[in-house]
């Protein structure tokens, strides 16, 4: 329920003085202003100097830290912090989690809930043992309550902290954090720094969306002004996940579709495509419409492949190849790395620089490849043209994307 965002912040503020602070990040931008930082993150630290608030602003190309008393000298950073025209606050303490954001009107929605602590995995455990950076010298003075042990040394953090409001809605298992890390790592990795937006986003074939929700929340973190469609089949998901984005507070920003990949209507064309496990020739639709989109982004985790393992069946291998495919398990698995070889081939002769790379450990599926894509508009090669043309010819098959590329008719939105 919007309230007034006077009333909001003077709760925020109160939260970034209870004893029981764990850390707090602002970011993003209200419509039509933005802030001097494109993010501030807060934390209270324990220092040989004794107890500091640490306050990390990035202006989008390095990070700057201070180590503030507290104090005026706290107060004055936290309410210069306060009156920069940040779109959200997260503020995460021993004992509750408010979210807070600014909608287009310039009020204020909050989202509480208390603090949620999953059972952390062998490497959470170990973190949280040590705490953030290992041991921390000096105590608290006397007249202010002692606060959780903090430092510098940290290993490798989730990019999407795991006792995130976000997973308390969407679910929040130990694997499921960790392939929301994996799959925000690779989305990381493809946008370029500074960027602020706005980004339009849409996810095809978005299922229960749980990874649309973390690529909202994750990239909104980062000071990304975001609009974002997710797009499935079923009329049920859609209206499942429209009433999940209201619950979080997201609806403004983030709405669904229900149509198919190649049918659903999405206005205006998107700079940033996910699709990720996509049945089998839906990627290829998802892939085609990247590219009639000239979106300049992709990221694409392909899921079964079983239209060129067909084709692969219809004909005798070229010699002298016949022992990559004579067994059905060798097959399968051929046919899994021909077809996403040659969806980067197309894409590559389409004005896309394309990576293959690992989404997510195998451990945890099998169907791990991720292509990620994005539009430089160059030529294609004569080299790249011969490969492609070569591979297709040599195993005779016909990939699903090059018949949506190469189809007569008018240009596909």
């Amino acid at each position: 329920m919007p309230q007034d965002l006077g009333v909001a912040l003077a709760e925020v503020r109160a939260l970034l003085f209870d004893p029981g602070l764990t850390r707090a990040v602002a970011a993003g931008r209200r419509r039509g202003q933005t802030p001097s930082v494109v993010r501030a993150e807060l934390r209270p630290v324990t220092l040989k100097a004794g107890p500091r608030l640490q306050v990390v602003t990035d202006d989008g190309a390095r990070p700057y830290t201070r180590n503030v008393r507290f104090g005026p000298e706290a107060e004055a950073a936290v309410d210069a912090l306060l009156a920069e025209p940040f779109g959200n606050w997260y503020v995460e303490t021993a004992t509750s989690t408010v979210q807070l954001r600014v909608t287009k009107r310039g009020e204020a929605q909050l989202h509480r809930a208390p603090a949620r602590r999953p059972q952390p995995d062998r490497a959470e455990a170990s973190v949280r043992a040590a705490g953030p950076g290992g041991d921390a010298e000096g105590d608290p003075p006397a007249d202010r309550p002692a606060r959780p042990a903090t430092g510098h040394d940290r290993v490798r953090k989730h990019l999407l902290d795991p006792g995130d409001p976000l997973f308390a809605t969407i679910g929040g298992s130990a694997a499921k954090r960790r392939q929301v890390d994996a799959f925000l790592r690779a989305l990381d990795a493809t946008l370029p720094a500074g960027l602020t937006g706005p980004l339009r986003v849409v996810d095809l074939g978005c299922g229960n969306a749980y990874l649309t929700f973390a690529a909202y929340r994750y990239l909104t973190g980062r000071g990304i002004e975001v609009e974002l469609v997710g797009v499935d089949v079923r009329e049920d998901q859609r209206r499942r996940n429209t009433a999940l984005a209201d619950q979080l507070g997201y609806g403004d920003r983030v709405r669904f579709v229900a149509g198919t990949i190649l049918d659903a209507v999405v206005e205006p064309a998107p700079d940033l495509v996910l699709a990720l496990h996509a049945c089998d020739t839906a990627t290829d639709e998802a892939l085609a419409r990247a590219v009639w989109w000239g979106a300049r982004w992709v990221l694409a985790a392909p899921c079964c492949h079983h239209d060129l393992a067909a084709q692969l069946r219809a004909h005798p291998a070229p010699a002298p190849y016949d022992p990559l495919v004579r067994q059905g398990i060798l097959r399968e698995r051929f046919a899994d790395v021909l077809t996403d070889a040659l969806r980067a081939a197309l894409l590559r002769l389409h004005g896309y620089r394309v990576e293959v790379v690992e989404f997510v450990d195998s451990q945890h599926t099998p169907r791990n490849l991720l292509l990620r894509a994005r539009r430089t508009g160059a030529a294609p090669t004569a080299r790249q043209r011969d490969d492609y043309a070569g591979l297709v010819s040599q195993w005779r098959v016909t990939p699903r994307l090059e018949t949506l590329l190469t189809a007569p008719g008018p240009a596909r939105s």
